[in-house]
Formats: C-alpha cells, structure tokens, sequence
C-alpha cells in the first residue's frame, strides 16, 4: 500500500449505512484499521463496529490522527468537517438508502431497549437528507480530499464492480478476492 502510505483513508456515511462491513473489507484488502475496538460485536453488527472512541475527540484533539496515514479509520458523516487539513485524505462514503438507515436504527434502538429520536421516519429522513447535503458540499471545498460514493445495495448485490472501483481509488493494490469474501448478504437485513 505504497501510494497511502502518507494518505488516511477515511470510510463514513450516516450510521447503519455499511460502514463497519467497508472496514472489514478493506482491512481484508491489505489496509490495516486504526481502531481501537472498544465497542465490541452484538446482534446488530456481528463482525464488529471496527470503530475509534477518540474520533469523537477529534475537533479538539486532531493528534488524534498522528498515527493514522497509511491506514483506514471510521468517521460518523458529521465528524468529517473536524478532520485536520493537514493530511490527504481518500474518503469512502458509504450511501444507503435512507429508508433502510432509519428502519436498521430504529430495530437496533428496538433491541436494545433505548429510546430514539421522537421524529417519525419521513421527518428523520429529512433531517438526514440535509446533514448529507451540507456534509457533501463541505467534501467539494475540499482539496485535500478524495471522495468514492458507494452505494450499499450495489455493494451488497453486485459487490465485483465496486470493489473494482475501490481498487481503483486506492492504488490498485487491495487483495479483491479476500474483500469480496467478506460480504455475506444475509447481514443486509432491514430492506426496504
């Protein structure tokens, strides 16, 4: 993974968008995961959540980082606007249909026992729409990053193609067949 080697691949989207199963691929890839693991595997994410406590830190604490070029760290959509200039970055976004991430948090809250937000779904969906939207708009401003849409359903149905792609955006180095084992379709629950 040479042509990362001073670049942080960052994967995001909104939460339930496939952003835990986009680590595990790329870990599979060759990429290694700047997590911490502090949030370990339940019923709703089998495999683990591949995440880092201290992202959450990171709008004032961008050391956070120091250690993370060359490798792939997980960022919530709206932390991305805190990354520090000072690295380039290669942003996988995970885009799912926002139907089905209102339907997967409200089964995971279901579980789990806690309450969401009061907001009925075509209200949350709108909320979301707009997060996205300001969160695409800021990617655009900037020149120390690259961004790959992936959609989830692709991801899910036709997963050749968009690994190929991601292939492609991160230097043509990743282990594609190791990736591609990774998906098991019968973890794509809450379609809408």
């Amino acid at each position: 993974m040479n042509e990362l080697i001073d670049t942080i691949v960052v994967v995001s989207g909104l939460p339930h968008s496939g952003t835990s199963l986009m680590m595990q691929m790329l870990e599979a890839g060759g990429i290694p995961p700047f997590a911490d693991f502090q949030r370990t595997a339940d019923d709703d994410n089998p495999r683990g959540y591949y995440e880092l406590e201290a992202i959450k830190q990171l709008k004032t604490r961008p050391e956070v980082l120091k250690d993370a070029p060359g490798k792939v760290v997980k960022a919530i959509h709206m932390l991305l606007a805190d990354l520090p200039d000072e690295y380039p970055y290669k942003v996988v976004f995970m885009r799912r249909e926002l139907k089905e991430v209102v339907a997967s948090q409200r089964k995971m809250l279901e579980r789990t026992g806690k309450r969401g937000a009061a907001l009925q779904d075509e209200a949350l969906i709108k909320v979301f729409q707009g997060q996205l939207d300001k969160v695409n708009a800021w990617l655009k401003s900037k020149p120390n990053i690259q961004v790959l849409d992936v959609p989830h359903r692709s991801l899910i149905n036709d997963p050749g193609p968009v690994i190929q792609g991601l292939d492609a955006f991160l230097g043509g180095q990743l282990d594609t067949r190791a990736m591609l084992s990774v998906i098991d379709p019968d973890l794509y629950r809450n379609r809408v």
